[in-house]
């Protein structure tokens, strides 16, 4: 398998389409088109150790409870239960842009950082944007006041029961890497 060519199909801001040409592995000539965040896309730069984002699975202390947001989501037309989540600005470190997320979406402070994962992929049939998983201690009052105008966010706590009960309720679009998360909390407590 070897990359022979890519093509920028589109010039948005935060995300664009490339058509990559491509061998398989009998040498014949094949091609997939795909999304990525990055320019030049990572199957070009192989640059595939900053992520493009962050999930925060934050847990509040106080209340013994995770953070989960329902969110409208352009592309599935509707609301999406999620963890906060964003992109990393230039120039901004990971958590940096974590603490940022959290607060814009939720109004709650970052006040530990427990684990990092590396970068991740999920839906790399389709895109190479990798995120990291952020695992945090938070501390505040649940706000969706620092919403922009493009979100329409709705912050709430979980318990481990209600997390297992949100996870299975069919009527509900979740996130995947929200319901692994929510599952393992519903069935132990723990976050991790």
């Amino acid at each position: 398998m070897q990359i022979v060519s890519v093509d920028k199909l589109t010039d948005c801001r935060h995300l664009n389409l490339y058509s990559v040409a491509y061998q398989d592995r009998t040498d014949k000539p094949r091609s997939w088109v795909m999304a990525s965040r990055t320019d030049p896309p990572r199957c070009v730069s192989g640059d595939l150790d900053a992520p493009d984002a962050v999930v925060i699975a934050a847990f509040h202390p106080k209340h013994g409870k995770l953070v989960v947001i329902k969110e409208f989501r352009v592309p599935l037309g509707g609301y999406q239960y999620g963890f906060p989540a964003g992109l990393i600005d230039a120039g901004e470190t990971l958590q940096t842009a974590c603490s940022r997320e959290l607060y814009e979406e939720t109004g709650l402070t970052v006040a530990r950082f427990i684990k990092i994962s590396p970068p991740l992929y999920s839906s790399s049939g389709m895109t190479d944007e990798a995120v990291s998983m952020v695992y945090v201690q938070c501390t505040g009052e649940i706000s969706n006041a620092g919403n922009s105008s493009s979100e329409d966010i709705h912050p709430f706590l979980v318990s481990p029961e209600e997390a297992l009960a949100l996870c299975r309720r069919p009527d509900h679009t979740v996130d995947v890497k929200t319901w692994l998360v929510l599952s393992g909390f519903g069935q132990t407590g723990r976050l991790f």
